[in-house]
C-alpha cells in the first residue's frame, strides 16, 4: 500500500472563495518507508485572487504575491502531479492519502485536479487523517484523553511523541516532512529501511 502525504497552503480557509498558493507531496511505501518519488510547487494567481485572501491565513504562511506571482500555472501543476502519480501507478485499490486535515487540503487539491478528473484517473477515494489515527491510538491505550478539551494540530500531536514542532514558516513540503515524521511515530512503517526518491 502507499501512502500519498500531501499539505497545501492557501490564501484563506474557503474553498470557494479562496485559493491554493503551494502543494507539497511524497508518496512512501506504507510497509518499509521507501519514498517513490515527491513534488513541491508554489502556484500562480492573478493579483485579483490574491486581493481576495484572508490576511490572518497570509500571515501564517509568509507568503508574499511576488512570491506568487513566480509560481507555475495551475494546469502545468496538474500535468506535473498526473505524471508523478501515472509514474508510480497510483491508483484507489492500492493507494490512500494521508493529510493532517484532509477535509481542508481535499478541497484545495480539487482546485488543481477536479472531483471528475480524478475519477477519471481512478485516483483513491480514501483520505486519512492523521488527527483520526492519534485519537485512535490514544483510546486504544492507558492515556485515554481525561479532557473534554483536545488539541489535535500536528504540532500538538508531535509533542505527544517528543517530536519537534514544525519548522516555519508553514511551507507545504515543511508540513509534509513533518506528517511523516509523525505518521511513523503514531502508526509506523513496520518494515522500514533507508528510502530514495524521484523528485518532479
Amino acid at each position: 500500500m502507499l501512502g500519498i502525504f500531501l499539505d497545501t497552503e492557501t490564501n484563506g480557509l474557503n474553498f470557494l472563495k479562496h485559493k491554493i498558493l503551494e502543494i507539497a507531496i511524497k508518496i512512501h511505501d506504507l510497509n518499509n518507508k521507501y519514498e517513490l518519488g515527491s513534488y513541491e510547487s508554489k502556484i500562480f494567481i492573478p493579483f485579483d485572487e490574491w486581493k481576495q485572501g484572508d490576511p490572518n491565513s497570509l500571515e501564517v504562511t509568509g507568503f508574499t504575491f511576488q512570491e506568487i506571482e513566480k509560481g507555475k500555472k495551475r494546469e502545468r501543476v496538474k500535468d506535473q502531479i498526473i505524471q508523478l502519480f501515472q509514474s508510480n501507478n497510483i491508483g484507489r485499490n492500492n493507494s490512500v492519502f494521508i493529510c493532517q486535515n484532509p477535509s481542508f487540503d481535499r478541497a484545495f487539491f480539487s482546485q488543481i485536479i477536479s472531483p471528475d478528473e480524478q475519477e477519471t484517473l481512478c485516483l483513491p477515494y480514501h483520505w486519512l487523517d492523521l488527527a483520526s489515527m492519534f485519537w485512535a491510538i490514544k483510546m486504544k491505550s492507558e492515556k485515554a484523553f481525561g479532557s473534554s478539551e483536545v488539541d489535535f494540530s500536528k504540532d500538538h500531536i508531535a509533542i505527544d511523541y517528543n517530536i519537534e514542532p514544525e519548522q516555519k514558516p508553514h511551507r507545504a513540503m515543511n508540513g509534509v516532512r513533518h506528517l511523516v515524521k509523525c505518521y511513523e511515530a503514531i502508526v509506523g512503517f513496520p518494515l522500514a529501511t533507508h528510502s530514495a526518491s524521484t523528485s518532479f
